[in-house]
């Protein structure tokens, strides 16, 4: 397919956390508000006059001091964010919020907090206690988490406007980009996707690292372009599958398995897109937080979330999603030492194979893939796999 106009942009900005979009909204008057999960919902960090960064650490090298002060069997990804705090990479950031959802995520904030890694005037760094069922008692305390943990200290600190009319139109703001990156990503549905998973991915990436009123025009411009795109021939992929795990902060593991053959076509992943850029629907009759709130509860599908309902939710998932996305396989991978992914990777592997049917490859991967030879080989093995399995049904149903 034809190179996407603005795709050269789009990396050049992911190669940085404080990127030429972050610095233009900076000098535009906004504060910079760093947080490191889904749990906290992204309309209440792009109110009017701030905006979200997702940390992230691309191009890591070395993750030896952030190593130093978590040890060596924690999550690599929270040991990459702090060796970046280190090195400096966060100094741009005003504050940030972070739920207390994943105890290593939380050593690596509380690191950066007491360490003093950022010491910009006002920078504070908050904690909310998120919730691991939805109900409604779960909602309430959630509700009110978001209001004393986050809408708050903003208006207090920064003179942020937290009204109800605020959130609103942040979430409209979020709604047009969700509505932009649906669009494009529901042309990967097709026989011949006309955007392959590696190039979504960056426009996907780009939507968590930049203020959102900065790429509108250029997701826009992208939407037109993918309509009218000539798509590749069907046999350039050899099969399609559903990525599944943990953070996907840097698009080369997406691209390392389409060079392999195994075209992603759906992004069931932190970071990802499926859940978290669907619109939130607000109605008139209550409050746009607890709407939020329970938009966010209901589209949870962390491993966090221990209740049956919520397990057997995440499984029906990916099932829905390999069939709407006319997959051939699964790929359920996860960072090293994630605790939560660790145990619902091994789960998935098992559970997606003998009760649903899908071909599953179950990757335990570093943070930084680079050009790994272990993993190209084992996802090589698994579409050799699985295109022999298709092959071998297409002989059995002509047949």
């Amino acid at each position: 397919m034809k190179d996407l106009k603005h795709l050269y942009y789009f990396e050049k900005l992911l190669e940085e956390s404080y990127n030429d979009l972050a610095r233009q909204g900076q000098a535009d008057g906004n504060i910079a508000i760093g947080h490191v999960c889904f749990q906290i919902p992204e309309p209440l960090l792009n109110l009017p006059g701030c905006f979200s960064v997702r940390l992230r650490a691309p191009r890591t090298g070395s993750i030896e001091m952030g190593t130093y002060y978590l040890s060596s069997t924690l999550c690599e990804a929270c040991r990459a964010y702090l060796e970046r705090a280190i090195e400096g990479g966060f100094n741009f950031l005003d504050c940030i919020i972070a739920p207390d959802a994943c105890a290593q995520m939380n050593r690596c904030v509380e690191n950066i907090e007491h360490l003093e890694l950022i010491n910009k005037d006002n920078f504070f760094v908050s904690y909310a206690d998120v919730p691991m069922k939805d109900d409604e008692t779960a909602l309430k305390h959630y509700i009110k988490q978001m209001r004393i943990r986050i809408l708050e200290p903003l208006s207090k600190r920064f003179g942020i406007d937290v009204s109800d009319e605020a959130l609103r139109r942040a979430v409209e703001e979020q709604n047009e980009i969700s509505r932009l990156l649906t669009a494009i990503g529901d042309y990967r549905k097709c026989e011949s996707p006309k955007i392959t998973g590696y190039e979504f991915a960056v426009l996907c990436l780009v939507s968590f690292s930049c203020p959102k009123y900065l790429i509108k025009d250029k997701l826009t411009e992208t939407l037109e372009e993918i309509k009218n795109r000539e798509p590749d021939s069907p046999d350039k992929y050899r099969i399609r599958v559903v990525m599944v795990g943990s953070e996907i902060d840097d698009p080369e593991f997406i691209q390392l398995a389409e060079e392999c053959g195994a075209l992603v076509v759906a992004d069931r992943y932190c970071f990802g897109s499926l859940p978290g850029r669907q619109e939130i629907i607000l109605n008139d009759e209550e409050d746009a937080l607890t709407q939020i709130c329970r938009t966010y509860l209901k589209w949870g599908k962390c491993p966090r979330f221990f209740n049956q309902e919520k397990i057997m939710e995440r499984r029906e998932y990916v099932d829905w999603l390999a069939k709407e996305y006319h997959a051939d396989g699964l790929i359920y991978e996860q960072i090293k030492f994630c605790d939560y992914w660790g145990y619902e990777r091994a789960a998935g592997f098992h559970i997606m194979d003998e009760e649903y049917g899908w071909p599953v490859l179950s990757v335990d991967r570093p943070y930084s893939v680079r050009s790994s030879g272990q993993l190209r080989t084992r996802i090589q093995a698994f579409v050799e796999r699985v295109e022999i399995k298709k092959l071998a049904r297409a002989k059995a149903e002509k047949e």
